[in-house]
């Protein structure tokens, strides 16, 4: 797969996602939340929860589940992002760190499923990002 296919997946599953989660009841507050080092693809909310999802997409040949690409390094820089956002906008609703999974056919790149892995990861205890 090329550069750009990758980046057009990657764009229309970022928009699948959000779709997904409003579809589920969630406010989609920001997408595509930069700070230095650090990006997440979709924060949003809903009555309880404000979520910081990281959005994989891969289409069915891949060979492993798309959320096998958020290892330790990328879920300590998304950590770091939600806690600058959370600091500078304050909420009372609990946070947390999901992954949606965008699986997508081969060739037509046709959905086949969603995937919401709620919970996904969390702080380690101890770490502080700054």
């Amino acid at each position: 797969m090329s550069g750009s296919d990758s980046g057009k997946i990657g764009a229309l599953g970022e928009d699948i996602a959000a779709e997904y989660l409003i579809k589920k009841g969630y406010t989609i507050l920001r997408r595509n939340y930069h700070i230095r080092g650090g990006e997440i693809d979709i924060i949003a909310a809903d009555n309880d929860y404000i979520i910081f999802a990281e959005v994989k997409a891969r289409n069915d040949a891949a060979g492993y589940a798309p959320s096998e690409a958020v290892d330790l390094c990328k879920q300590r820089r998304i950590i770091k992002c939600a806690l600058q956002y959370l600091n500078t906008h304050p909420t009372p609703l609990q946070p947390r760190m999901d992954i949606i999974e965008i699986i997508f056919t081969h060739h037509t790149l046709a959905l086949l499923e969603v995937n919401h892995i709620e919970n996904a990861f969390c702080q380690e205890d101890g770490y502080a990002p700054y």
